[in-house]
């Protein structure tokens, strides 16, 4: 007999928890569909335990900056055994909340793999569940390249497995996974070379945080070779790999080699087809912006439709769709602008807003730029003489402030706070308006000239 539910979620990631969770507020029958660990790419492959490693890349820095302070360390030994052992146990932790968040939410878990059976009903494992309103949310995976000897390599999801600090790595990728991957694998002791396709490092943000990235990863003694791309992979011996390239250049002596070159989103074996849901020529589920697919009563949300693949972004849209299902709020909705969003480089960038480029795209001469460069207090004594960078774009005679841009310690933290401001329509003058907090870095973005 077919179990019916007020909603169903596929995928037990933050964007198809946050749905059910919010729904069931509503006092809504709901069900979560998952056939891994709860909490998704997220939790289990990605922020958390990336934010993990990126501590301790952070402190090794630290470390190596103590001298400028006055400290003397004659010996400073690493355990990446000890590091991935108390991530894991982290991440379990969380993982076995979730299954009493649920049950103490009245949200049933129904583990195992989601076929649509057709626009109401879904089959897992033999059983079959109905539903008023269906949420596909099962996230994406990384990809490998179609490459001669691709699968010698790993993908971020393996960079987790890893028992032990690699000693000579290879990065393809020129993304904001593979430039967090290439700095903590660097900061803790890896000797690391990026292959990028292209010219630059995240070709979509600002101009200023590429150059400005660039420069410290080359400083931080990071090999990075532009315009490379990987013809084949060979396995030399049981622990060695060699890469060859495109423009005859044959690279040697990889014990790890990691692809970072994109997602995809993880739609085979859904049955799309038995519902009569589109999707694009990636298999991204299209959706309007109340997160509606072409099929009344199904819905997407997440890294399934391709729009700003973030953690945030997914909870965001899942709690707003099911305000406006349950809640009343029939034009509750997420916008898809001025969201910020954080690279943990190192130095880590923040950003929100146009790029100064997109800006000038689209409002032309209307555009005014703001920004500055410089060695922040804190590494005026260290002999890693690490720059911040920031940049305000504004727009018209209000110079209203659509774009901000950080990189730099403690950039992460600091860009919450000018998002806010940024999305209720700051301008210049209201950052202006602002009294300092000193002494800081982020005390320049209200007293910048």
């Amino acid at each position: 007999m077919t179990q019916h539910y007020d909603l169903i979620a596929i995928g037990g990631g933050s964007g198809g928890l946050s749905v059910a969770e919010r729904a069931a507020r509503y006092g809504k029958k709901c069900a979560v569909i998952e056939k891994g660990p709860l909490g998704g790419t997220c939790v289990n492959v990605g922020c958390v335990p990336k934010k993990v490693m990126w501590f301790g890349a952070s402190i090794a820095h630290t470390l190596e900056e103590a001298a400028g302070y006055g400290f003397s360390l004659s010996a400073v030994d690493f355990d990446w055994a000890h590091l991935k052992r108390v991530r894991d146990e982290y991440v379990q932790g969380i993982n076995d909340w979730y299954h009493t968040y649920l049950a103490d939410s009245g949200i049933s878990e129904i583990v195992g793999t989601a076929r649509f059976v057709d626009a109401r009903t879904v089959e897992v494992a033999g059983e079959r569940y109905s539903a008023d309103h269906i949420v596909i949310a099962p996230g994406g995976e990384p990809t490998l390249p179609d490459t001669e000897g691709a699968q010698l390599g790993i993908t971020s999801d393996g960079f987790f497995s890893l028992e032990t600090l690699p000693k000579r790595v290879a990065v393809v990728g020129s993304g904001y996974i593979a430039v967090e991957l290439a700095g903590m694998l660097n900061a803790l002791g890896s000797d690391v070379t990026m292959l990028l396709r292209r010219e630059h490092l995240l070709r979509n943000f600002d101009a200023m945080l590429r150059e400005s990235l660039m420069e410290e990863m080359l400083g931080d003694g990071i090999d990075i070779l532009a315009r490379t791309q990987v013809r084949r992979v060979v396995r030399e011996s049981d622990d060695c790999l060699s890469i060859e390239c495109e423009n005859g250049q044959r690279l040697e002596g990889f014990d790890v080699l990691i692809w970072a070159i994109g997602r995809r989103p993880l739609t085979a074996g859904l049955e799309l087809g038995a519902a009569g849901v589109e999707t694009d020529a990636h298999g991204y589920i299209t959706t309007d912006k109340f997160q509606q697919t072409n099929v009344s009563g199904i819905y997407a949300i997440g890294d399934v439709t391709g729009q700003a693949q973030l953690t945030p972004v997914a909870i965001a849209a899942g709690r707003r769709l099911s305000d406006r299902l349950f809640g009343g709020m029939d034009e509750r909705h997420l916008p898809y602008s001025n969201i910020p969003t954080v690279v943990f480089s190192h130095p880590p960038i923040g950003t929100v807003g146009l790029t100064e480029s997109e800006a000038r795209a689209t409002h032309g001469e209307a555009v005014k730029i703001y920004q500055t460069r410089f060695t922040a207090m804190y590494n005026a004594f260290t002999e890693r003489q690490q720059k911040t960078a920031m940049k305000l774009v504004t727009v018209g005679a209000q110079e209203k402030v659509v774009g901000c841009h950080i990189i730099g310690p403690g950039a992460d933290e600091m860009l919450q706070g000018f998002a806010v401001a940024i999305r209720m329509g700051a301008t210049k003058q209201d950052l202006d308006d602002t009294v300092a907090i000193h002494p800081t870095s982020s005390e320049e973005l209200v007293t910048m000239r």
